[in-house]
């Protein structure tokens, strides 16, 4: 699932209508989420979080900025926060399925946009900057709103999208890309708020002030104290007391969770704690988390107790949150703290229903979920059971050569089991979407032929979601052949069934796929996905028959 965050700031937060009305053009878009809207009455600004599809999140960006210039006016703005327009701040995150490539691209799409259609000028800064200068945003504000006109007439500052025109009701917007900020604090049985600092400082990126024997803070030949750095890299960290817990914490925000993920973090906490004769006591998540993160310190808590780390992702999280010590201040529940999870795909999706469920609702008479779905679900079924033998081979004295091997074999699979998942899904979200097209109005000429393009494209969705399963199909082989080679041969039957649940994914995705392709009026859409389809079934063919050979052998 692509997924990106936006969390623009827009200089107004004491009038609510004037921020509803912008958030309304946020939730006005399909497959966009609004999760968070925080007014600052002293700062006079709101800071607005939501998410959803690359394409969803783009048009949202676009509409909340061109809302905000029509209702906002800048030179009667007054507040404490640093700003030099309306929307002052535009960043996109990447959440999950997407790269900071990608959230660079969309930066500079949408700043074109508002530039062209608004004629607002844009700066693009952190990731998406085109100047060394200007990835740190402190540089572009440097004077503000109020300095903002001379500071157009300079060439150096000419904005990166848009004239050099001064827009007194708008001012300037800046747009950017950068990592996700995780904010997180770590628990200390101590209400001494000098120990929470020692360690921060110990932690953090910027480190500490190299002291002499004294302890007088030593300083180089311009006057500027010595640093020592700090274990972390995109790590910043203070040390405070928390009244409400009656506890001192370790405040930390992670800039970049991918160079420094917080389970790392709160291990080495630990062990700077026993140092100075203190304990971690849990720790403790401020707002969202990417789901990676998670999983990330879940596979890293399994693989210390010498687990096999290819288990569901429910169960990475679950030790995750134990391992981190997560509910030690307060209840932690993952629906509401997992950013991912803010987000539906689909509505009353087939996955959530129990087993009984799932199969009568496959019984009754509408047409989908149908072959597509069921085609996906074997696909899951194959990688579940793959996952499953290789979890009986981990720790077996008898296969301790493929250890590693059986470890990467169950990671593979559950992730391969996820994909299948959701395909159970879309699959029927595409033929649903066929359905709808049958049903556009063709009164006039202009409703047919949109009416006509609605019908082609859905149908080439609805072609391309099963040769997805299909080309997974292959995958789901390949592991199924591994594991029977490598695996645990008490499991041998385990490891042959999930060869023929995945040979039915594969033909079943491949069946699908051929009965859309008559309804296509594009020859070589047709012709590539046809031939495309017939080598992934005989490759498929030939893994199933491979697997099956090496399973009767073993059962002789």
């Amino acid at each position: 699932m692509k997924l990106v965050e936006c969390v623009p700031n827009f200089s107004e937060g004491r009038d609510l209508e004037k921020i509803k009305a912008i958030t309304k053009e946020i939730e006005s878009v399909p497959q966009v989420t609004l999760l968070d809207v925080d007014p600052g009455e002293s700062t006079n600004r709101t800071v607005v979080t939501f998410i959803g599809t690359p394409e969803g999140v783009k048009e949202a960006a676009f509409r909340a900025i061109k809302k905000a210039a029509e209702v906002l006016d800048m030179s009667k703005h007054q507040g404490a926060h640093s700003r030099i327009g309306a929307t002052d701040v535009c960043p996109f995150v990447p959440v999950s399925g997407v790269t900071m490539e990608n959230c660079i691209q969309i930066a500079h799409d949408v700043a074109k946009r508002v530039a062209e259609e608004l004629e607002i000028p844009v700066y693009l800064y952190e990731e998406a900057a085109q100047k060394p200068v200007r990835k740190n945003l402190a540089n572009i504000r440097v004077g503000e709103y109020e300095g903002l006109a001379e500071r157009l007439k300079d060439p150096e500052w000419a904005p990166d999208y848009g004239k050099p025109i001064f827009n007194s009701k708008t001012g300037a917007t800046n747009i950017g890309a950068r990592e996700f900020l995780i904010a997180y604090n770590i628990n200390l049985n101590t209400r001494d708020r000098s120990l929470a600092r020692h360690i921060a400082f110990n932690l953090r990126e910027k480190g500490k002030a190299k002291r002499d024997k004294e302890g007088k803070i030593m300083r180089d030949k311009n006057g500027k104290s010595i640093k020592i750095p700090g274990k972390f890299k995109a790590v910043k960290a203070v040390g405070w007391f928390i009244e409400d817990y009656n506890i001192a914490q370790i405040s930390i925000n992670f800039t970049n969770y991918k160079i420094s993920p917080p389970h790392l973090v709160f291990d080495e906490a630990i062990k700077e704690a026993e140092a100075i004769g203190i304990r971690v006591t849990g720790s403790e998540l401020v707002g969202l988390i990417p789901k990676e993160a998670m999983l990330m310190a879940g596979m890293h808590y399994l693989k210390k107790q010498g687990k096999s780390p290819g288990v569901p992702e429910e169960e990475l999280i679950d030790i995750a949150v134990k391992s981190l010590g997560l509910e030690d201040v307060s209840p932690f529940d993952e629906k509401k703290k997992i950013i991912e999870y803010q987000f539906k795909e689909v509505e009353d999706p087939l996955i959530d229903k129990n087993l009984r469920q799932f199969v009568n609702e496959l019984s009754m008479d509408s047409p989908a979920p149908g072959g597509g779905s069921t085609a996906a679900l074997c696909g899951a079924l194959s990688s579940a059971l793959t996952s499953m033998v290789s979890n009986l081979t981990v720790g077996k004295k008898e296969y301790e050569t493929v250890q590693k091997k059986v470890v990467e074999l169950a990671v593979a699979a559950q992730d391969l089991k996820d994909v299948f998942l959701r395909a159970v899904d879309l699959d029927t979200v595409a033929f649903n979407k066929v359905m709808d097209t049958f049903r556009m109005r063709k009164k006039t000429e202009e409703q047919k032929k949109e009416r006509d393009v609605a019908i082609q494209e859905a149908t080439k969705e609805a072609t391309l979601v099963p040769l997805d399963v299909l080309e997974k199909s292959i995958k789901a082989l390949e592991l199924a052949k591994d594991i029977a080679i490598h695996g645990n041969k008490n499991s041998i039957s385990d490891a042959g069934v999930a060869g023929l649940t995945a040979q039915t994914a594969a033909e079943g995705a491949y069946y699908n796929v051929i009965i859309n392709l008559p309804d296509i009026q594009e020859i070589k859409f047709t012709t590539e996905i046809k031939a495309k389809a017939e080598a992934l079934k005989s490759e498929a063919i030939k893994i199933s028959d491979e697997i099956r050979k090496i399973v009767e052998e073993e059962l002789q």
